[in-house]
């Protein structure tokens, strides 16, 4: 076998926050039926959007050197926050490896842009997102004329993580976060937090039904197919199913519950994992 075929048989690692990430797992596992994947929960560390960036180019860093360590041929990054930081750290520690890293930002810019019917979108998303400017970059880089209204919602992704069943109450906190938006006639919105698409439902039905919902799952399975083929990693299982595992950092039995409906699908065994196993030099 030779080290690009070897390499192709690695899975796909993809990390998150929390199960939040599960939302981008759940369109990447049907639309690439065939591959391994691997998905990283920090909920240990959850929310990662209240965090600094130095905060979050550490974690980036500590993850990525973990994963590595556990072998993978490409690696996602499923939270808007830690991409939004350490997008370029994770690439820089990954590339010394030979691996892709893509994150969610990029890829739902560029479907917001096309689908975007009077170049008005929305962008709901963590504080640590929007402050950080990534969205506006990307949104900036599509060569077609934008405005754009940023939108942060603080407490949606904890809302979310605590689980079912979604009530008044968190219905109400939707109406809030999109009242903005509504006055300002977007007729798309990019869900940037992967936790959101939990509620889209409910953002949905406030904000209109004539108004485009991006959401990183899709943006995400398209382009991981693109590197994938591009790369010449596609694996050599074809027309079986690939396997797919979960590791999280803190409560893998609350994990397995929350998860199992974020995913839609069987979680089975979670296992815990210390983090530091990686020796993560630190970011300075």
């Amino acid at each position: 076998m030779t080290p690009s075929e070897e390499k192709s048989t690695l899975p796909i690692a993809v990390f998150d926050s929390g199960v939040g990430g599960l939302t981008v797992l759940h369109e990447c596992l049907v639309s690439l039926p065939e591959e391994d994947f691997v998905y990283l929960g920090d909920d240990a560390r959850f929310p990662y959007g209240p965090r600094s960036p130095e905060e979050l180019c550490s974690h980036v860093e500590e993850i990525t050197r973990f994963l590595l360590d556990r072998g993978t041929k490409l690696i996602v990054i499923a939270c808007n926050s830690a991409s939004s930081a350490g997008l370029e750290l994770a690439q820089e520690i990954a590339g010394e490896s030979g691996v892709e890293v893509v994150a969610v930002i990029e890829p739902e810019a560029e479907i917001a842009a096309a689908i975007s019917e009077h170049g008005r979108v929305g962008v709901l998303a963590t504080p640590a997102t929007v402050e950080s400017g990534a969205y506006l970059r990307a949104l900036a880089g599509q060569h077609r004329a934008l405005t754009v209204t940023e939108v942060e919602a603080p407490d949606l992704a904890a809302v979310i993580q605590r689980g079912f069943p979604f009530d008044e109450n968190v219905m109400e906190m939707a109406r809030s976060y999109c009242a903005p938006l509504k006055r300002a006639r977007v007729d798309t919105v990019i869900l940037g937090c992967t936790h959101y698409p939990l509620v889209g439902p409910m953002l949905q039905r406030t904000l209109g039904r004539d108004v485009r919902l991006v959401t990183a799952g899709h943006a995400i399975a398209a382009t991981l197919q693109r590197r994938l083929e591009v790369n010449g990693l596609e694996t050599g299982h074809r027309g079986e199913e690939g396997a797919y595992s979960f590791l999280c950092t803190e409560d893998p039995a609350r994990f397995r519950e929350l998860g199992t409906r974020f995913l839609q699908m069987p979680v089975g065994e979670v296992e815990l994992v210390d983090l530091r196993a990686a020796g993560s030099r630190g970011y300075p």
